[in-house]
């Protein structure tokens, strides 16, 4: 219990620290998105560069393996891949998406209870690869 309040206090600090300030001009997205890519990997040792070229499966394996990654976790997780994907400048936004869109799909598959939240943030990433 103690490791999946862990990773989701870990994973709010880093949505908050990517989309929650925006009065900091200072401080570029593409450098915010770095710093959280950073935090990843210390913190839980999640490796965002190499996740981002997993396949289907490697993906699903990669996501169970990681201790404190329960269904808000990865919702959580998902909703900051797309958020830099629907944010992002530099060409890499579609990588996020797909991404983002697998771990909601791998939410949908695992997750017992049927979500609406869940299903129109899948359609909204969809309707942005299109």
């Amino acid at each position: 219990m103690l490791e999946i309040e862990k990773i989701g206090a870990i994973m709010r600090a880093i949505f908050n620290n990517l989309f929650g300030r925006k009065e900091e001009k200072a401080i570029s997205f593409e450098e915010r998105v770095e710093e959280a890519k950073k935090a990843l990997l210390k913190k839980i040792d999640l490796d965002t560069d190499a996740f981002l070229q997993l396949n289907d499966e490697e993906t699903k394996n990669y996501l169970t393996s990681i201790e404190g990654f329960n269904m808000e976790n990865l919702e959580l997780f998902a909703q900051i891949l797309a958020q830099i994907g629907f944010n992002e400048k530099t060409g890499s936004s579609r990588k996020y998406l797909e991404k983002a869109l697998q771990v909601y799909e791998f939410c949908n598959q695992s997750d017992k209870m049927y979500s609406f939240e869940r299903l129109e943030k899948m359609n909204r990433i969809r309707d942005a690869l299109e």
